[in-house]
């Protein structure tokens, strides 16, 4: 998990503009750079960014370079950010939705009717990036949304949120472990498998190992987390060591081999190229973009 070096000195925590009698708050900025720090907030946000080709993301242990139209939702207490190197000539036009995800109740949210924007919000615990489609769909709305006030503003976010949750061709940014979110597994021997993953991530786990912690045979339970998961076990696990190495590269001094290993690596040559091919960039790499210093204006 993250510890609170990493919370305090490299997260700022952001105080919202959102009050207790407010349901969610939009504001938007033209700028030529983005310099706010990587930061985090209780409440859920919308960001879309128009112009912004070139800037790079951050959200949770995800980093990546946005195109000219940009569009995430991002759950509650994820770290994300945008950052540019330098004022360019092209200006950016950034619009911010924030809302507090109690302004649905849980009873509300269960209702069939609000099935898809409930499976929305527990998809934003990880960041969701949207289509170009889908951008070039609803980006009007957001934008004449700031102009809206009173019940109307109200049933235009609900439209919007229902929007978003039907899009299609979505892409989640940071890996679950990292995000320490809550998985709603259908099954609550897929739920102690994944427990049994993530308390002995760093140690050699075999597929008779996890089966028989299922009570399963092998290939009942190989057919059984990919049908669930959409993944196989192995890929799985993979992903589970990754969101804890990421984790450790942000907030510890040791050293990449180290980590490797700690998490259950033990060939650093098929370590990096995995990294490489997962998150685009060396571990080396990776660990100095995050401990760049963020200057807030």
């Amino acid at each position: 998990m993250l510890n609170e070096t990493y919370l305090f000195k490299k997260v700022m925590r952001e105080i919202t503009p959102l009050t207790a009698n407010d349901c969610f708050s939009i504001f938007s900025r033209r700028k030529k750079e983005f310099t706010f720090p990587l930061h985090t907030h209780e409440e859920m946000e919308l960001n879309l960014i128009l112009g912004g080709a070139g800037t790079q993301r951050i959200i949770g242990d995800h980093m990546g370079d946005i195109t000219d139209a940009e569009l995430v939702l991002v759950g509650s207490n994820l770290p994300h950010g945008w950052f540019t190197n330098g004022s360019g000539d092209k200006e950016i036009l950034e619009v911010t939705i924030q809302f507090n995800r109690e302004l649905f109740s849980q009873n509300f949210l269960e209702k069939n009717q609000l099935l898809p924007i409930r499976k929305l919000f527990e998809n934003a615990k990880r960041g969701i990036l949207f289509s170009p489609e889908v951008i070039a769909s609803v980006a009007p709305h957001i934008i004449a949304l700031e102009k809206k006030n009173g019940f109307d503003s109200f049933l235009q976010l609900l439209s919007l949120l229902h929007e978003l949750s039907i899009a299609q061709n979505s892409r989640y940014l940071s890996d679950p472990s990292f995000s320490k979110e809550i998985m709603s597994y259908d099954s609550s021997r897929l739920e102690t498998a994944f427990d049994y993953m993530n308390r002995k991530y760093g140690s050699p786990i075999t597929l008779t190992d996890i089966a028989r912690v299922a009570n399963m045979s092998e290939a009942a339970f190989s057919r059984f987390i990919k049908t669930h998961t959409g993944y196989t076990f192995t890929e799985n696990l993979t992903e589970i060591r990754f969101g804890h190495v990421t984790r450790l590269l942000i907030s510890t001094q040791q050293s990449i081999a180290e980590i490797a290993y700690k998490c259950g690596f033990n060939n650093m040559a098929n370590f990096n190229k995995l990294f490489k091919r997962r998150k685009g960039c060396t571990p080396k790499e990776f660990k100095g973009n995050f401990n760049r210093e963020r200057v807030l204006v």
